[in-house]
């Protein structure tokens, strides 16, 4: 089957969900024929601007079908890269090309608890992941923020502890979210984990997680981003890390 080709979307609106993550609303006639039921699944950005082009895969963060919209979040990453440069300066009714959605990583909800590691970038996928657990779900979610001002206000169940981690440098140095994912207190029972974070706090969450012996249908471990390089850079970079651990 023919992959659907993009669609042209519009910009209908733009707000800071918090200091470091900025959230842009798109739509418009070009959304007629997307699917319902895409909220956690991915998408790819075609980004064209005077700083350069380049597809960027972002999570759909909200999904209102019936007033033909999706919501994306962006972290603004200081206005660095080409995403976070075409989110801090894209006006209303712009348009951009946008491919998706793919499918989402979800949680397995028959797990006798679940254990969620994420970073900024992750944030979106992990919001949706978070509100699909049953309302009984017990667990932990430790997450990585920019700044103590970026927390944002989860739905997620009342068993399920949410800790955050403040680090102004994420990607630099060794790193201060698996250290604080590691520390949490290893539960009994049945664990689903999910954790989505730069590419060598995911190869450390990768061998700590298969330390624990979790059930690989309850195991999803995934690299968002690499310090320094570019997505297409990471792309290279995370498929050789699999090819490799496929071999190994």
């Amino acid at each position: 089957m023919a992959k659907p080709q993009p669609r042209l979307l519009t910009v209908l609106r733009q707000q800071d969900v918090t200091p470091n993550m900025r959230r842009i609303t798109l739509g418009g006639p070009g959304y007629q024929g997307f699917p319902a039921d895409q909220e956690g699944a991915y998408i790819k950005l075609f980004i064209e601007s005077e700083r350069g082009s380049g597809v960027r895969t972002y999570t759909v963060r909200k999904q209102r079908h019936e007033q033909g919209e999706i919501d994306v979040d962006f972290v603004l990453h200081g206005d660095h890269g080409l995403a976070a440069h075409w989110a801090t300066n894209v006006r209303p009714g712009e348009e951009i090309k946008v491919g998706g959605p793919g499918p989402r990583k979800t949680l397995d909800p028959t797990a006798d608890w679940f254990f969620v590691v994420g970073d900024m970038t992750a944030l979106p996928a992990i919001s949706v992941n978070l509100e699909l657990l049953p309302a009984d779900a017990q667990g932990v979610a430790v997450l990585e923020i920019i700044d103590e001002a970026d927390r944002q206000s989860l739905q997620a169940p009342a068993g399920l502890d949410i800790q955050w981690v403040v680090n102004p440098h994420p990607g630099e140095g060794d790193s201060v979210l698996a250290a604080a994912a590691k520390s949490v207190a290893w539960r009994d029972g049945a664990a689903a984990a999910w954790s989505a974070t730069e590419f060598e706090t995911m190869r450390e969450m990768r061998a700590y997680l298969r330390g624990r012996g979790i059930e690989r249908s309850r195991f999803y471990v995934s690299s968002y981003w690499k310090y320094g390089l570019s997505e297409d850079q990471h792309k290279v970079v995370k498929r050789q890390d699999a090819e490799t651990v496929d071999e190994g």
